[in-house]
């Protein structure tokens, strides 16, 4: 069987590495997964054929994940969050274009960056945010969807409330899902679903598993305390990885 995407042995096998590692790291903290393999993605081909890939893998973990997730999820958070992004994802594209990709990661992750240097000092909200903060959260998110990073702004802001890890975790898995359902229809209709999305998908699955369940046991082995600081870094890594990448490019 040819591979999908025209994409060679050596690149391949470098993307399934890739992928296995995102994985680890979504089954450990709950976000993560799209802007890693995106990000690494970018350094080996085009990454835009990959996204509905990345999305559609992104829906398949939380099948694996919704026994062990299912009692600590925040569904009111997220209700208030899916509803801010699809009030943003009708337009992030246009957004997108007229600012342009590069220019919109640089401002997104750089104040990511800075964000989690504040969060990584022990500060947190102390007061509830209600419905109106949370779907101003996700239009954010929606915005930045587009440029493949919709999860951290709302990583980065539940990062700053007291919130338990479990439900922190659950929480944006099922948000992160939520977000994937409303784009891929967006990308469908710019052409970018094919079948060749659904023999990446195919090829994908066993690295899903293996990731999911590797992060998972590493979680339920984990202090809310190291958990929170893991979360923190990993905001810091993915803003470096969003600046170096727009960088790059330019």
């Amino acid at each position: 069987m040819s591979l999908p995407f025209d994409l060679g042995p050596g690149t391949s096998a470098a993307l399934a590495i890739a992928l296995l590692g995102a994985a680890y790291v979504r089954g450990y903290s709950g976000f993560g997964f799209s802007a890693i393999f995106i990000a690494f993605a970018a350094l080996v081909t085009n990454p835009l054929p990959l996204i509905p890939v990345v999305f559609a893998c992104e829906m398949l973990m939380t099948v694996f994940q919704a026994r062990e997730i299912r009692g600590h999820i925040d569904w009111r958070r997220i209700l208030w969050l899916l509803l801010g992004a699809a009030i943003a994802l009708p337009f992030s594209v246009s957004v997108i274009l007229s600012v342009g990709e590069d220019t919109a990661r640089i401002a997104i992750s750089g104040i990511i960056f800075v964000l989690s240097l504040v969060l990584l000092s022990g500060w947190t909200l102390q007061r509830r945010i209600g419905p109106l903060g949370h779907t101003g959260v996700g239009i954010v998110s929606g915005a930045c969807n587009s440029a493949g990073i919709g999860g951290l702004p709302v990583a980065a802001f539940m990062s700053a409330q007291p919130i338990e890890a479990a439900v922190f975790r659950a929480t944006m898995i099922v948000y992160l899902t939520g977000l994937d359902m409303i784009t891929l229809p967006f990308l469908w209709a710019g052409g970018l679903v094919t079948i060749d999305t659904a023999i990446g998908v195919a090829l994908a699955f066993p690295m899903l598993g293996m990731g999911v369940w590797l992060g998972g046991r590493q979680f339920t082995s984990t202090s809310p305390a190291s958990f929170r600081r893991f979360a923190i870094l990993l905001l810091l890594t993915l803003s470096l990885f969003g600046v170096i990448r727009a960088i790059i490019r330019i």
